[in-house]
Order: structure tokens, then sequence, then C-alpha cells
């Protein structure tokens, strides 16, 4: 059940009013928001009513709200951040009447969607974990929302009663798209799913096109990952205790944990780029290209300890586009230009005994990232069946996933 909810009275309710409408108003001007249609679901929902476990100011913050934690303590579910909820959204592009299937309970998510489908339309939320769904409804109901239908099963075999869907919204990391949410989704529907690609999270909008799903749009984004028969844990090699390991989403390659081990310890050889960027400008699409461009590759993760921040720099220490070639590895970093305005050269750092080459490797890929797509149309992401041969698909990297094979590839 939640937790304490908000003191009740007029001073609180106003006190709401006035932080949500703060929250919406910063949601536009940073751009999560650009329709009036999100906008007014966004002015009307209460989220501090599903937020009861915290205060009215962290209800209101552009941040997520963890509500389930394993016994690692690790979060398992959560309220999604404002921004990244309008974000998805926003490219989901819902119409009243609709009917729309949202993976993943916080309930907050499912009640914004009630208002964008209104009376003629439906909404159905659903989560393996049944603490989960008695708090979405619990929460539903106190916020005037339980016309939304709640169902605890595994997302992995969708929902049929409420079939078809026009929009598919799933808010819990998905490395596969199963055929139950494409069965289930109208011909003119549209899917809009965090999709993991070589450890890479992007919210992907999708659109079944000739048997394929075609991308429209994707973000950044990051959720907690899809759980039960959809779940497909990252392969960790620590090269350093817990403070440092390389993640790997897919096929692990031919690679000597043990050299790399050893290699960490080396002096590590650099390379840079000559390729700039200001310090709020953002770099994802460089991340998802050399995701694309690099063939030995993985993530580098790194632990804010001390010993941690000595042994590697990664450009992201959640996790890091790599090299990695038996026992070598080089990874993006970057520095600060020392007469620049809070102005960054991107680089790489690499050990082992082909660290030279595998530095320039990286630092090829970013200028040319830098030179044919910086300013350039986004990636697309194509999700094809799996069984679709790989003659018939389109140049790119192909990722292989159980049920689909997604190719990501540039204009």
């Amino acid at each position: 059940m939640p937790g304490q909810q908000q003191p009740p009275g007029a001073d609180g309710e106003a006190r709401a009013e006035d932080l949500r409408a703060r929250l919406v108003d910063d949601l536009i001007a940073e751009g999560s928001i650009r329709t009036k249609e999100v906008e007014a679901a966004f002015r009307t929902v209460p989220r501090h009513l599903f937020a009861p476990e915290v205060s009215l100011k962290d209800a209101y913050a552009d941040d997520i709200v963890r509500t389930k934690h394993d016994q690692n303590g690790v979060t398992v579910s959560s309220v999604s951040a404002p921004w990244l909820q309008a974000t998805m959204l926003e490219q989901a592009g819902i119409s009243p009447g609709m009917r729309v299937l949202e993976v993943g309970s916080g309930g907050y998510n499912a009640a914004l969607i009630a208002e964008l489908v209104g009376p003629t339309g439906a909404v159905t939320t659903m989560d393996i974990d049944a603490d989960v769904t008695e708090r979405a409804r619990h929460c539903l109901t106190a916020a005037g929302y339980d016309q939304v239908h709640v169902v605890l099963a595994d997302a992995e075999h969708g929902a049929p009663e409420q079939a078809p869907y026009d929009r598919i919204i799933v808010t819990a990391g998905a490395w596969d798209i199963p055929p139950a949410w494409t069965d289930q989704l109208a011909p003119d529907g549209r899917i809009i799913v965090p999709l993991r690609m070589r450890g890479l999270s992007r919210t992907v909008a999708l659109t079944p096109r000739d048997g394929t799903l075609v991308s429209l749009d994707h973000q950044m984004a990051g959720f907690v990952p899809v759980r039960g028969d959809g779940a497909h844990p990252e392969r960790l090699v620590p090269l350093h205790d817990a403070d440092v390991g390389l993640r790997f989403d897919e096929q692990i390659p031919e690679l000597d944990a043990a050299a790399l081990r050893a290699a960490l310890l080396t002096p590590r050889v650099e390379a840079w780029s000559q390729v700039r960027f200001g310090g709020m400008e953002p770099f994802d699409g460089l991340l998802l290209w050399l995701a694309g461009t690099l063939d030995n590759y993985g993530l580098l993760s790194r632990a804010r300890s001390q010993t941690a921040r000595e042994l590697v720099d990664p450009a992201s220490p959640i996790g890091t586009p790599t090299a990695v070639e038996a026992g070598s590895l080089a990874y993006l970093t970057l520095r600060k230009i020392e007469d620049g305005d809070n102005t960054y050269e991107f680089g790489a750092y690499a050990h082992g005994p082909d660290a030279t080459r595998l530095a320039d490797l990286v630092v090829t890929q970013v200028q040319a990232w830098n030179r044919t797509h910086r300013n350039g149309p986004p990636a697309t992401i194509n999700v094809y069946p799996a069984t679709t041969p790989a003659a018939a698909l389109p140049p790119g990297r192909m990722i292989a996933k159980r049920h689909r094979t997604v190719v990501l590839s540039w204009p």
C-alpha cells in the first residue's frame, strides 16, 4: 500500500497547484511539453497523489520517485521523471477516443493518458508486480481515475482482452519487442518503447509498415528494466573489483579478462580528435554512432570511488562506448579546453598492447560523426522480425534479438 498521503486542506492544495504550475511551465520552457493537449493533462493531474511517499516539493520535482526496491536496494519500480513522461506522450501523439495500453504501472502516467484519451477513450495499465498494480489502483482511485483498467500480468504477452490498441506505451526498459505487442496494435498504431541497443537506451516511437516497425522519433532515456519473460540482463566483466567493469548487452566479443585487468594498471595511451563541444551540448548522438560503428563493442562503467576515478576517466561513468579486442581496450573520454568558455574536446584513452590502434579507431569514428552526422538527421532505428533474411535487411548495424532484428542506420 502507498505511504502516508499528503496533508489535506486548502493550504496544501493551493501549494500543490502552485508547484504543479511551476513544473509545467518549466517543462514547456525546456521543450519537453510541446502541445496544448499534453500541457493540459499535466496541469490537471495531481502528481502528489501518485507520490504519497515524498513531500509536495519532491512530488513536483522534475525527478523520479522511487516506489519499490529489490533485496539489494536496486530500484524496480518508480514514478518516472515528468520530463521523460512528457517526452514519451508527445512522441505518442494521443488523441481523444484512442485505446492505449501502458506497460509498467506507476499510476500517474496512466492518469495523464486518461486525460488525453478523454471519456470516449480507454486506458489499460499493466505490471508483473502485484505490489505495483495494487499501489497504482489505489492512487488512481484516490485521484479520481478509477476508469483506468489495471491488469496484473507479464506484459511480454500483452493484454489481449482490451486489444487492439491505438498506442502502446512502455515505461520499462525493453531489450526486445515481443510479438504480442505488434499483434495487439492497431494497423495505424504506434509503440513508444525505451529500447535497449548494445547497452544504450532510447525511447523510440515505432509504427508498423509492411511487416516492419519504422521509427518516427527517438530520444535518450533510461528506465528500470523489464521483468518477467522479457527480461534480458546485461553481462558484466569486472575489471577492478566492483569499481570498474565492461557491460555487454548482446554477444560478448572474444577478450582476455585477466589481460584487460592487468592492462588497466599500465600507463594509458591518449588520442585526441580536435572535435569540440560546449559544456551543455548533448552528445547522445555520438554515443549512438559509436554503438553502431564499433565492432568489438562494450560499455565501460565506473563507480564513484576515488580508486575508480584514478583508473579510468570515461565520458560517462554510467556507460561509455568502448572498443575491446583480446587484452586491449579504448574508450571515449573528454577534456576541458583551457582557453575555451566551458568547451571540451573528445578523445580516447586506451590500455593494452593494441592501445594505440584502438584509440585511433575510436577517434576516427568521432571525427566521422562530426564530419557527416553531427548536424545531420538522427539515426534511423527500424525493427524487423528475427526471421527476416540478412540479405533483405537494409545497410546498417544489425542487432539480433530474440524476436526481432534491430537495424541502426544513418541517412
